[in-house]
């Protein structure tokens, strides 16, 4: 007779494997992509860069953090239509920066308004993500005026699309600075009926080589993104050059250093070791006798 456990083994471990496989397949079902936010903002720089800084982030383990190395699809939104316009990868800070070369290349709708979306395709760790910017195109003319023998900054602000001046629009003037800009004038300034403001420069503002760099911004507006004209300005207090990287002193490179530390220390080093030599003579001499 034939025993019967065998046929019985078999079976359990084919259950068991067909199980365990069902297990992980559901497991690896369930395991869940984290979220990712897309933030775009559109800013024109006149007479300079058109571009949409992008911004990917995620919540993972209740603490939002960057992400890097996604690829980031913009296209432009025309009539329920989707044309890439082009792609970009953020960088370590989860930012990247898309160059518009013209706006002539994209569509807008019947209001004059761009519409463009940047997307993410998702991958094994992220789900895929979307977000639309819609913006029409301002232009701020800017220029340094002296009147009575006071300087202004004269800005006005138009509307491209629509040729229209922009009323009651708010500017900030600030001067560049290498860490944070320096505001100047109102904290509001807003245009007039004309779309112009005049905002006086006060003196002795410090610039190297008397210039100064004057931002007439447009900052973060729901119809036309942030604008931004830039003006040199030969008005500034002239900044004096106190370096002393060529003199000697204590914080000179190796090569300037002050010449009564040089002595001091060399008179240290030759006196030890006029010691040590000494001690070292009557050593030997003791020694011989």
């Amino acid at each position: 007779m034939k025993s019967p456990g065998i046929p019985y083994f078999v079976v359990l471990v084919l259950l068991g494997t067909l199980l365990s496989v069902g297990f992980e397949n559901l497991h690896a079902q369930d395991a869940k992509k984290n979220s990712v936010r897309l933030k775009a903002d559109y800013f024109k720089i006149m007479e300079g860069e058109i571009y949409l800084k992008i911004k990917a982030t995620s919540k993972i383990e209740n603490q939002n953090i960057e992400v890097p190395n996604l690829e980031i699809t913009v296209y432009n939104e025309v009539n329920d239509e989707e044309i890439v316009i082009g792609n970009a990868i953020t960088n370590n800070k989860g930012e990247s920066k898309f160059i518009i070369e013209n706006l002539n290349t994209i569509t807008t709708d019947s209001t004059n308004t761009y519409n463009l979306g940047v997307s993410f395709d998702g991958n094994e760790a992220f789900k895929r993500a979307s977000r639309s910017i819609s913006f029409k195109n301002a232009d701020i003319e800017a220029k340094l005026i002296t009147k009575d023998s006071i300087n202004y900054i004269s800005a006005t602000l138009s509307d491209t699309s629509a040729d229209s001046l922009l009323a009651e629009k708010s500017l900030v003037i600030q001067v560049q600075r290498l860490f944070s800009p320096l505001k100047i004038g109102e904290e509001f300034n807003f245009t007039d009926e004309n779309g112009t403001i005049f905002v006086p420069i006060e003196d002795g503002i410090p610039g190297l080589d008397g210039n100064l760099n004057i931002e007439v911004v447009l900052q973060d507006s729901d119809d036309y993104g942030t604008v931004k004209a830039i003006v040199n300005a030969p008005i500034g207090k002239p900044i004096v050059e106190e370096s002393t990287f060529d003199q000697r002193t204590l914080w000179s490179p190796r090569g300037k250093t002050p010449i009564f530390i040089l002595f001091f220390t060399g008179g240290l080093i030759f006196g030890t070791w006029g010691i040590i030599i000494y001690l070292i003579t009557n050593l030997f001499k003791i020694s011989k006798n």
